[in-house]
């Protein structure tokens, strides 16, 4: 892995934050920050949490508009999603599970997945946690995006890119 230096990394972890405007211990909602719609690649929005101090793990809130889903895409970090409001289902590989209000929703790294809201009414609001952080300052953090398609077209369009 060139440019990681893992001594630099772990010493660089501070187990007592210094609140400051730059690195703050309390992000308020009005505060998130919205990711621009071109770097979402699905009808979702997200806002990053991207002012905590966190160094291995990423923070968001998602919403998936009624009727819509995410992207079909899988990634080499772990993601947990919290279900803030809704409901709706996912499909991870060959499953298809069932969520709502008060769920946490798992994927494991590097499996096809999409998130359906199942309410034509609604919005889903997740909060999404992933380690994505901690990978990318390895130098390993992968991401791959087929759209708004099924798990057998995406495994078709991305065949023998396994790794």
């Amino acid at each position: 892995m060139s440019g990681f230096d893992m001594a630099a990394f772990l010493a660089g972890l501070n187990p007592e934050v210094p609140p400051s405007g730059a690195r703050p211990l309390v992000v308020h909602a009005e505060e998130l920050q919205p990711l621009p719609a071109g770097e979402v690649h699905n009808p979702t929005s997200l806002s990053v949490v991207g002012n905590l101090p966190t160094a291995t793990f990423e923070l968001f809130r998602q919403t998936i508009p009624a009727s819509q889903s995410s992207d079909m895409q899988r990634h080499h970090h772990e993601t947990v999603h919290f279900v803030i409001s809704g409901e709706g289902y996912s499909e991870i590989e060959d499953e298809t599970v069932e969520w709502a209000t008060g769920s946490f929703v798992y994927t494991p790294p590097w499996t096809w997945h999409r998130h359906y809201n199942a309410s034509t009414e609604h919005p889903v609001e997740f909060l999404t946690i992933e380690n994505s952080r901690l990978l990318g300052a390895l130098g390993v953090n992968r991401r791959q995006s087929a759209g708004l398609v099924t798990v057998a077209e995406a495994r078709a369009m991305f065949k023998g890119d396994e790794s």
